[in-house]
């Protein structure tokens, strides 16, 4: 079957702050005018790769052009700010195939690097999962996020990343030349995928205790904020 990516359609229907109130649902395009916090109007292209990041917010800056139109201010988060920011926002689509508490039947799997892992006796871990292949680009665009979170967690060694590929292992080699992907990557998972009836991408799934903790499918802004989240709460507990 062919690999279905998810289009990073927030940006055509996104979260906007209003100071006043919940966030409301505003169609952001090409055309909406957006400025930055210099005052200077960003192209599309510009404030759509900052938002890309998730770092930044967008919100009404109640002002219009001279023809009329709304302008919006897109504005960097601080991490208070990004916390009540994502949680505002409607939690990620979740996966049809790893439902939140059912059980997690893992599997035994060897990286690019000869690590090996054992995911069937790694209950006492938090095992985070990304299933993922090179051409689709919401997978990529997200990269630099995940190896932000990989590096949030360098030092505890509860915590277990494998992105498994469906790419064979001398175009992952290739990638990650000039792709660096900090997450344990594995080549030529689409049996891995199968298995576990993966038709989506990315999808994303944080384990604990044998039980599935999170799971979503696609990119949304807040999709990092998610699995840190889950991956905190297991750790917790």
């Amino acid at each position: 079957m062919k690999k279905l990516t998810f289009s990073l359609l927030f940006f055509f229907s996104a979260l906007v702050v209003n100071a006043q109130s919940a966030p409301t649902k505003t169609v952001l395009n090409e055309a909406t005018v957006v400025r930055g916090e210099d005052g200077m109007v960003y192209p599309y292209a510009v404030w759509r790769k900052l938002m890309q990041t998730g770092k930044y917010a967008i919100k009404n800056r109640k002002t219009v052009t001279d023809s009329g139109k709304p302008e919006y201010l897109i504005y960097k988060l601080n991490e208070e700010e990004k916390v009540a920011y994502f949680n505002r926002m409607p939690k990620p689509k979740p996966s049809e195939s790893f439902k939140e508490e059912d059980e997690f039947k893992g599997f035994k799997v060897t990286d690019i690097n000869g690590n090996k892992f054992d995911l069937k006796t790694a209950k006492d871990k938090v095992i985070v999962l990304n299933f993922w292949f090179i051409n689709c680009p919401p997978c990529r665009q997200k990269i630099p996020q995940l190896n932000e979170l990989v590096a949030a967690y360098k030092d505890n060694p509860d915590v277990i990343f494998l992105a498994i590929a469906t790419d064979s292992k001398y175009e992952l080699n290739n990638f990650l030349k000039s792709n660096p992907y900090a997450y344990n990557v594995v080549d030529g998972g689409r049996y891995i995928a199968d298995k576990f009836n993966v038709r989506l991408y990315p999808t994303h799934v944080v384990v604990n205790n044998g039980k599935i903790k999170f799971s979503t499918v696609g990119l949304a802004p807040n999709t990092i904020h998610w699995i840190k989240k889950s991956i905190d709460e297991a750790l917790a507990k």
